[in-house]
């Protein structure tokens, strides 16, 4: 049941915020479509109080409690980017808003963003272990609890992985644009007399 819970929780997160997006944008009530976006925390509240419920009724953790703790703990890192991204893509296409960044990242650009986004990580790291030793002493079982004590090692492996292979690698790896990207003009045909134009390099391609 608690597995279908998080999978509730999941569909109402973004039920509650295409519904705050439509009411603000495309019915213009202000008002009304923040407080359906403030709602949408309240999900993840009702998942944590569900966790704690069953644990301290007499339940077993298993591997559905240590996926509500990595849940809760994420969701509470990238939820507001999560929030912010449907906001400027629905202000975009239906009330007139300037239009998402899309270009992509190269060199020191693409590191600092890599480092920012597993810094974000770490935030949902430090969230999801503090609930799951929180229900650890909550419970005061270690064998009841031993699941929990085991997701806190996937998800400290999983964030070492992601240093490794990302914020890491572009830092001692860093990408370069491609050549068009860097002098977008370079090859462009010109008139006969005239001169190229001189034309700085870029640190991204827009998509």
């Amino acid at each position: 049941m608690l597995f279908g819970l998080i999978v509730a929780c999941e569909i109402a997160f973004w039920v509650l915020l295409g519904a705050g997006l439509a009411v603000r944008y495309l019915l213009r009530r202000q008002r009304l479509g923040g407080l359906l976006l403030l709602a949408v925390p309240l999900v993840d509240l009702v998942l944590l109080v569900a966790s704690i419920v069953d644990l301290r009724t007499g339940g077993r953790a298993d591997f559905t409690h240590g996926l509500a703790a990595a849940y809760l703990g994420f969701t509470v890192a990238f939820g507001h980017d999560m929030v912010r991204w449907a906001d400027v893509r629905f202000a975009h296409r239906y009330a007139g808003g300037p239009p998402p960044d899309r270009r992509k990242l190269y060199g020191r650009e693409r590191a600092r963003y890599e480092w920012h986004a597993w810094g974000k990580g770490m935030i949902g790291w430090a969230v999801a272990c503090g609930l799951l030793l929180a229900g650890v002493v909550a419970v005061g079982d270690l064998e009841r609890t031993a699941a929990l004590l085991e997701w806190a090692g996937r998800l400290t492996f999983a964030m070492v992985v992601w240093l490794v292979f990302w914020p890491l690698a572009c830092t001692v790896f860093p990408t370069r644009a491609p050549r068009d990207a860097r002098a977008p003009h370079a090859q462009a045909p010109h008139a006969r007399g005239s001169h190229p134009d001189r034309v700085p390099h870029g640190t991204g391609e827009p998509k």
